[in-house]
């Protein structure tokens, strides 16, 4: 077992500097894999949330950075992604020992991603123009179209992917000319002043991010403040109904990237080595700690035991261990709270009637961590709580279907509408599946996000896009400028 010093943070990260927080309240930071304290971390309090709002609100008012050319805009952007690359193994072991995501996982997608975003944004600013001038109808003239930044950003990220959901919504922002203040989750603090860190190596003007720490009375605070211009949430969808009531009631434009409940559509005509070794990553990548997990599988009837038992086989075969190990696949759950909920849930899968193929509990072995082993259930169908309700661990859910529009009636039928995919030797026939499935992404024979395309939900999956150029959008509003002829 890996041993990991505590780390001890005494500030706040407000005002391109760290400074002494506003209370000595602190946030205990907990390794999953020990259940020890391994970080001590500042608790903001409202006047620490002001504080960041106020630099925030100064530095787009008149630090120069929402009128900075682009291509200088993208030169900071760009130093900042050196600095980060510079610190990108330590940030991703912080991450890992923070929330237990094994750590061959964790070096790309907290560590390389990024630094990858930041230079993606960088580069595309210089490729959309600030403004364009368009004929105006009906009357003649010209109109002249502007792209200006929104303002002040509050970013909320989660836990489970903190560095590069933290970016999802920095990147778009800074390179779209904005200032923000970011929250990151309790349990994955330590991590953000990594961030911080590289923040002011690469000279990134004062105020233009801001950090502020703690839980949900944090957030909700921060997601009200009469400061605050937009908000960019990624968490449950319990919270982010609640942050759209407020945003509603604000007339305050609001991204939610929220829960899902992913269906895993397998065709008569998948091979079925190629499609379970996917489904590993597919349904089951970060414990099962991710939000657009296939883990509904859904199975052709005259094939449905033969997938039960390879889909058992697979998840039973991961190896379960320390996070920093190079050999883990599933590492444990970020909190005793979150074992707990996902323990709950096969529970209520067996009192459904479900069988448990594999798993079912804590792994054999294994005494200490918030550990639970890849689970698999059958005999359940879609009306199941299983089936119906977002898990966010490592359970799965093998579901039988006639025909192929049952399959996507099947995974239609769900409150959300985030991911999904299909599996098939035939790409097109895929392709079709795909066209006809109500969600946000969705991937044929593979799931992997694309930098330059939007990323979001239908349904309870959320509003709005990540990711790509409209990403970049969700940064700015337009302005109309009506010329004479």
């Amino acid at each position: 077992m890996t041993t990991v010093e505590p780390t001890t943070r005494t500030e706040l990260f407000i005002g391109g500097r760290f400074r002494a927080p506003a209370s000595t309240a602190t946030l205990p930071v907990i390794s999953p894999l020990t259940e020890q304290q391994i970080g001590t971390v500042p608790e903001s309090i409202t006047a620490d949330v002001d504080a960041a709002v106020d630099a925030a609100r100064t530095a787009f008012a008149s630090s120069g950075w929402r009128s900075m050319p682009a291509a200088e805009r993208a030169t900071i952007l760009n130093r900042f992604a050196d600095a980060l690359q510079a610190r990108a193994d330590s940030r991703a072991t912080a991450v890992s020992t923070e929330n237990g995501m094994p750590i061959t996982l964790s070096r790309f997608a907290e560590g390389a991603a990024p630094v990858q975003l930041l230079r993606y944004y960088a580069g595309l600013i210089g490729t959309l123009p600030v403004e364009e001038r368009r004929s105006s109808q009906p009357m003649p003239g010209t109109t002249v179209v502007r792209r200006e930044p929104v303002g002040v950003v509050a970013a909320i990220a989660p836990w489970n992917f903190p560095a590069i959901l933290s970016m999802f919504k920095i990147a778009p922002a800074l390179a779209a000319g904005c200032t923000v203040v970011l929250k990151p989750a309790p349990e994955t603090t330590l991590d953000s002043y990594v961030l911080a860190e590289a923040a002011i190596d690469a000279g990134l003007p004062e105020g233009v991010l801001n950090i502020v720490t703690g839980g949900a009375a944090v957030g909700e605070y921060l997601v009200a403040h009469p400061g605050i211009d937009k908000v960019a949430f990624t968490g449950s969808t319990a919270a982010g109904r609640q942050i759209g009531r407020v945003c509603g009631e604000m007339i305050r434009p609001v991204t939610l990237e929220l829960g899902g409940k992913s269906a895993a559509i397998v065709l008569d005509d998948a091979d079925i080595e190629t499609t379970v070794g996917g489904l590993a990553t597919a349904s089951l990548l970060n414990t099962g700690q991710t939000c657009y997990m296939s883990t509904r599988i859904l199975v052709p009837h005259n094939i449905y035991p033969t997938y039960v038992d390879a889909i058992s086989a697979m998840a039973a075969a991961l190896p379960i261990g320390d996070p920093l190990d190079e050999n883990t696949a599933i590492g444990p759950l970020v909190s005793d709270t979150q074992r707990n909920r996902v323990l709950s849930y096969i529970e209520r899968g067996r009192a459904d009637g479900g069988t448990v193929t594999t798993g079912g509990g804590a792994p054999d072995g294994i005494d200490q961590g918030y550990f639970v082993a890849p689970t698999v259930f059958s005999g359940l169908d879609n009306t199941s709580t299983l089936a119906r309700e977002e898990i966010f661990g490592p359970v799965l859910t093998v579901l039988g279907y006639r025909d192929v529009d049952e399959a996507i009636a099947m995974a239609n039928d769900s409150d959300y509408g985030l991911g999904g995919t299909v599996w098939t030797s035939d790409d097109e026939r895929g392709l079709d599946v795909a066209r006809r499935v109500d969600t946000g992404s969705f991937g044929v024979n593979t799931f992997n996000l694309d930098w330059g395309s939007p990323f979001g939900g239908v349904k309870a999956s959320g509003i709005g896009r990540e990711l790509g150029p409209e990403g970049l959008a969700a940064y700015q509003r337009t302005k109309s400028v009506f010329l004479t002829a």
